[in-house]
C-alpha cells in the first residue's frame, strides 16, 4: 500500500502505548492495531483527528504517501 502509517515513531516519541492512545482516542485496541500496521481500508476524520488532538501531531505527521517505484 502506498500510504505509510507512522504511529509506532508516534508513540514512542510522546512514550505512549497503543493500548492508551486507543483508550483517549475511544476505539477499540483492535481497530487502532489494524491501522498501525497499514491494514485499514479507511480512517474517519473524527478517529484521525482524536489521534492527532492526543499525539499533538498534524495528518501528515502521522501519514505519508509512497510512490509506486520507491522500494
Amino acid at each position: 500500500m502506498p500510504i505509510i502509517i507512522r504511529l509506532d515513531a508516534l508513540l514512542a516519541q510522546h512514550k505512549m502505548t497503543a493500548r492508551e492512545l486507543a483508550l483517549r482516542v475511544g476505539i477499540t485496541e483492535a481497530n487502532l492495531s489494524i491501522l498501525k500496521n497499514g491494514h485499514a481500508k479507511a480512517i474517519r476524520f473524527s478517529t484521525l483527528e482524536a489521534i492527532c488532538r492526543e499525539l499533538h501531531c498534524q495528518p501528515g505527521d502521522l501519514l505519508a504517501h509512497r510512490q509506486a517505484d520507491e522500494a
